[in-house]
Protein backbone atom coordinates (compact mmCIF):
# COMPACT_ATOMS: atom_id res chain seq x y z
CA UNK A 1 0.00 0.00 0.00
CA UNK A 2 1.68 3.26 -1.11
CA UNK A 3 1.27 6.62 0.75
CA UNK A 4 0.13 9.93 -1.00
CA UNK A 5 3.29 11.93 -2.13
CA UNK A 6 4.17 14.76 0.75
CA UNK A 7 1.86 17.80 -0.16
CA UNK A 8 3.31 21.45 -0.80
CA UNK A 9 3.07 24.90 -0.89
CA UNK A 10 3.72 27.72 -3.35
CA UNK A 11 4.52 30.90 -1.99
CA UNK A 12 6.26 34.29 -3.16
CA UNK A 13 9.63 33.78 -2.36
CA UNK A 14 10.60 35.86 1.15
CA UNK A 15 14.10 37.41 1.56
CA UNK A 16 17.55 36.36 0.42
CA UNK A 17 17.39 32.54 1.49
CA UNK A 18 14.40 32.28 -0.54
CA UNK A 19 16.02 33.45 -3.27
CA UNK A 20 18.68 31.41 -2.85
CA UNK A 21 16.58 28.30 -2.70
CA UNK A 22 15.12 29.40 -6.20
CA UNK A 23 18.26 29.76 -7.68
CA UNK A 24 19.08 26.47 -6.51
CA UNK A 25 15.94 24.88 -8.28
CA UNK A 26 17.16 26.89 -11.26
CA UNK A 27 20.52 25.45 -11.59
CA UNK A 28 19.40 21.95 -10.83
CA UNK A 29 16.74 22.34 -13.94
CA UNK A 30 18.77 24.79 -16.37
CA UNK A 31 22.02 24.41 -15.86
CA UNK A 32 22.91 20.79 -14.71
CA UNK A 33 19.89 19.14 -16.82
CA UNK A 34 19.69 21.26 -20.04
CA UNK A 35 23.25 22.74 -19.88
CA UNK A 36 21.85 26.24 -20.42
CA UNK A 37 25.80 28.17 -19.34
CA UNK A 38 25.37 29.79 -15.70
CA UNK A 39 26.06 33.08 -16.73
CA UNK A 40 23.20 32.99 -19.01
CA UNK A 41 21.15 31.55 -16.29
CA UNK A 42 21.26 34.27 -13.85
CA UNK A 43 20.83 37.89 -14.58
CA UNK A 44 19.93 41.49 -13.32
CA UNK A 45 16.71 40.80 -13.68
CA UNK A 46 16.65 38.43 -10.29
CA UNK A 47 17.47 41.57 -8.30
CA UNK A 48 13.62 43.05 -9.21
CA UNK A 49 12.11 40.44 -10.01
CA UNK A 50 9.31 38.82 -7.90
CA UNK A 51 10.04 34.91 -7.09
CA UNK A 52 8.00 31.83 -6.53
CA UNK A 53 8.71 28.62 -4.81
CA UNK A 54 7.32 25.19 -4.69
CA UNK A 55 8.23 23.51 -1.36
CA UNK A 56 7.42 20.41 0.10
CA UNK A 57 5.88 19.85 3.66
CA UNK A 58 9.61 18.76 4.51
CA UNK A 59 11.21 21.67 3.33
CA UNK A 60 12.52 19.66 -0.04
CA UNK A 61 12.32 22.48 -3.11
CA UNK A 62 10.04 21.32 -5.74
CA UNK A 63 10.19 24.58 -8.05
CA UNK A 64 10.54 28.15 -8.93
CA UNK A 65 9.64 30.80 -11.15
CA UNK A 66 9.93 34.45 -11.42
CA UNK A 67 7.34 37.58 -12.37
CA UNK A 68 8.85 40.68 -13.66
CA UNK A 69 7.00 43.72 -14.62
CA UNK A 70 7.45 47.25 -15.42
CA UNK A 71 10.99 48.10 -17.94
CA UNK A 72 12.37 44.70 -17.51
CA UNK A 73 8.74 42.94 -18.33
CA UNK A 74 8.39 45.47 -21.36
CA UNK A 75 11.84 44.81 -22.57
CA UNK A 76 11.13 41.25 -22.86
CA UNK A 77 7.43 41.36 -24.05
CA UNK A 78 7.31 44.33 -26.84
CA UNK A 79 7.55 46.97 -25.19
CA UNK A 80 3.89 46.54 -22.98
CA UNK A 81 4.51 47.69 -19.59
CA UNK A 82 0.78 46.63 -18.39
CA UNK A 83 2.37 42.93 -19.16
CA UNK A 84 4.49 40.44 -16.58
CA UNK A 85 6.99 38.51 -17.47
CA UNK A 86 6.14 35.22 -16.55
CA UNK A 87 10.28 33.25 -16.81
CA UNK A 88 12.74 30.61 -15.21
CA UNK A 89 9.75 28.19 -14.45
CA UNK A 90 11.36 25.30 -13.10
CA UNK A 91 10.03 21.74 -11.73
CA UNK A 92 12.74 19.73 -10.34
CA UNK A 93 12.65 15.64 -11.76
CA UNK A 94 11.40 14.75 -8.77
CA UNK A 95 8.14 16.69 -8.52
CA UNK A 96 7.20 16.45 -12.10
CA UNK A 97 4.05 14.87 -12.55
CA UNK A 98 2.05 16.73 -9.12
CA UNK A 99 1.04 20.32 -10.35
CA UNK A 100 4.13 22.06 -9.31
CA UNK A 101 4.84 23.27 -12.48
CA UNK A 102 0.63 24.58 -13.03
CA UNK A 103 0.25 25.76 -9.60
CA UNK A 104 3.38 28.26 -9.95
CA UNK A 105 2.36 29.64 -12.98
CA UNK A 106 -0.82 30.20 -11.63
CA UNK A 107 0.98 31.95 -8.18
CA UNK A 108 3.04 34.18 -11.04
CA UNK A 109 -0.38 35.34 -12.71
CA UNK A 110 -1.73 36.22 -9.18
CA UNK A 111 0.78 38.00 -8.51
CA UNK A 112 0.57 39.74 -11.82
CA UNK A 113 -2.63 40.52 -10.90
CA UNK A 114 -2.06 41.86 -7.70
CA UNK A 115 0.52 44.45 -9.16
CA UNK A 116 -1.91 45.61 -11.47
CA UNK A 117 -1.01 44.00 -15.10
CA UNK A 118 -3.63 42.64 -17.25
CA UNK A 119 -1.61 40.16 -18.88
CA UNK A 120 1.30 37.80 -18.64
CA UNK A 121 3.22 36.95 -21.40
CA UNK A 122 6.43 34.28 -21.41
CA UNK A 123 9.26 32.59 -23.57
CA UNK A 124 8.42 29.02 -23.24
CA UNK A 125 10.41 25.88 -24.24
CA UNK A 126 8.82 24.80 -27.69
CA UNK A 127 8.31 21.01 -26.22
CA UNK A 128 6.80 22.45 -23.33
CA UNK A 129 4.63 24.69 -25.15
CA UNK A 130 1.43 22.16 -24.81
CA UNK A 131 1.93 22.69 -20.88
CA UNK A 132 1.22 26.31 -21.32
CA UNK A 133 -1.65 25.92 -23.79
CA UNK A 134 -3.44 23.81 -21.31
CA UNK A 135 -3.51 26.87 -18.78
CA UNK A 136 -4.62 29.27 -21.41
CA UNK A 137 -1.94 30.42 -22.73
CA UNK A 138 -1.92 31.59 -26.71
CA UNK A 139 1.93 31.09 -28.53
CA UNK A 140 2.46 34.30 -30.64
CA UNK A 141 5.17 35.48 -33.26
CA UNK A 142 8.06 33.06 -34.87
CA UNK A 143 10.30 30.59 -33.38
CA UNK A 144 13.30 31.91 -31.70
CA UNK A 145 16.77 30.06 -29.78
CA UNK A 146 17.40 30.82 -26.26
CA UNK A 147 20.46 29.66 -24.99
CA UNK A 148 20.88 27.41 -28.33
CA UNK A 149 16.98 25.91 -27.12
CA UNK A 150 13.76 26.45 -29.33
CA UNK A 151 11.40 28.61 -27.65
CA UNK A 152 8.18 30.82 -28.45
CA UNK A 153 5.91 33.64 -26.94
CA UNK A 154 3.03 33.16 -25.48
CA UNK A 155 0.60 35.28 -23.62
CA UNK A 156 -2.45 35.20 -21.29
CA UNK A 157 -4.86 37.88 -19.64
CA UNK A 158 -4.98 37.77 -16.29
Amino acid sequence: MSSAPPSYVVRVAEGPGDREVCFGVRKEVFVVEQGVPEDLEYDACDAVAVHVLAVREDGMPLGAGRLLCGEEAAAKNGGDPSVGSLGRLAVTKAARGLGVGAALVRAIEEAARARGLRAVDLHAQTHAMGFYERLGYAAYGPEFLDAGIPHRAMRRSV
